[in-house]
């Protein structure tokens, strides 16, 4: 995992960057995590360096950039959508968490208290209940912090991290 810099932000952005690391160190199988705001916004990412690479990659491939937790983020928003809309049409409340169990990997896409979503990519053998586990644990120590104020310091700081690395 490519640590991102943490110089300047407050305590709180600082803690669900730890909380993120752990995550991903700590878990086995899990490949990359992002945190997306409620409108689909990518706050937070296991593997912020791999998106610039991935956007590159995208501009001399026909397929496209794959495993950038830009992606994932974008996968975990439109799969958010999709069940929050099915759950309405059937009147089902809430929806909780989705898992998506593939050939060769896992998704995994928990709702966070204010709206927001964690998004989980693991590798074909990893434990999904850990895994679960592990999210539901993330949620909790990080869902009452993440205020607006707060998503609004973790957009800036990665879209000035973007931009420096384009520089």
């Amino acid at each position: 995992m490519t640590a991102p810099s943490t110089f300047g932000l407050s305590s709180e952005a600082r803690n669900l960057h730890w909380l993120l690391t752990n995550l991903v160190e700590e878990v086995p199988g899990i490949q990359s995590v992002a945190v997306v705001s409620s409108d689909g916004l990518l706050l937070l990412s296991s593997d912020p360096g791999r998106n610039d690479e991935a956007r590159q990659a995208g501009a001399r491939t026909a397929k496209g950039p794959r495993g950038s937790s830009a992606d994932l983020a974008t996968i975990v928003s439109g799969i958010g959508s999709l069940t929050i809309g099915a759950a309405k049409l059937m009147d089902s409340g809430g929806v909780k968490h989705t898992m998506i169990a593939m050939d060769e990997g896992s998704l995994f896409v928990m709702s966070i208290s204010d709206g927001s979503l964690l998004g989980v990519h693991g590798s074909a053998d990893c434990d999904m209940s850990v895994v679960a586990y592990h999210m539901a644990l993330f949620v909790g120590r990080a869902g009452h912090v993440l205020t607006p104020e707060l998503r609004s310091e973790l957009r800036k700081s990665l879209e000035s991290e973007s931009a420096g690395s384009a520089r």
